[in-house]
């Protein structure tokens, strides 16, 4: 018999973004690596953490993580 091969989930995404158990997908948040003098003390503090993925672009990273 003839199976399908697997999908392959995309390197960069499984690095990005992972799903939690209710179903959201968490991301880190952006803007925060590097040229942070220029940036206030407030504005820094809010990027800390995670965040959840928009609901416009979950289905995009879930097409990047089938099996996730």
């Amino acid at each position: 018999e003839h199976k399908m091969p697997k999908m392959k989930t995309k390197s960069s995404a499984k690095k990005r973004f992972s799903i939690r158990a209710g179903g959201s997908i968490k991301r880190g948040q952006a803007f925060k690596r590097h040229i942070l003098t220029k940036k206030t003390t407030k504005v820094k503090r809010h990027l800390r953490g995670s965040v959840t993925v928009n609901a416009s672009d979950s289905a995009s990273v879930r097409a990047m993580m089938p099996y996730a």
